[in-house]
């Protein structure tokens, strides 16, 4: 078994979607980025990157390279999954959790969960998705950012 930790943080700014999970969430603001900055897809691409030792998310694919501008994450997310499947890998399960003042999430973990599952070919109860406050502390808790962690385990095939 391995295991991978993966984290991510995006500024929160007007005129942008907010995508978590690969769920559009009803917001005023939205994260800034290169992709659609979905900051729960990129956390589980360093994780899964980082169980399978492929390296980090910037490294395939660079906020440098023209093709991967406005990206959507999930598609990040499905090139990974084929990374980590091409080395041998088979993925055991994602645990991850966003750290947001705002907006509330509850109401869309089990489609970011359900998302997540269908790219990675899991059972949506192998993806767990988590949400926490800062308590009005840092960037994060004053507003100004969104983060997520996460943690997989891979088997080999």
């Amino acid at each position: 078994m391995r295991v991978g930790f993966g984290y991510d943080v995006h500024r929160l700014i007007q005129g942008r979607k907010l995508v978590l999970g690969g769920v559009i969430i009803p917001f005023e603001k939205g994260l800034l980025g290169y992709s659609d900055a979905d900051v729960v897809l990129h956390a589980l691409c360093d994780a899964l990157l980082g169980a399978a030792g492929l390296g980090d998310i910037g490294q395939h694919f660079p906020d440098t390279e023209p093709r991967f501008k406005g990206i959507s994450s999930m598609e990040l997310l499905a090139r990974t999954f084929q990374l980590v499947r091409d080395k041998g890998f088979c993925i055991n399960n994602v645990d991850a959790t966003i750290l947001a003042e705002a907006p509330k999430l509850d109401q869309y973990r089990s489609a970011m969960e359900a998302n997540i599952a269908g790219v990675l070919e899991l059972e949506p109860a192998d993806v767990n998705i988590k949400a926490t406050t800062m308590e009005g502390l840092g960037a994060i808790g004053k507003g100004e950012a969104i983060a997520a962690t996460c943690v997989v385990t891979l088997r080999e095939k």
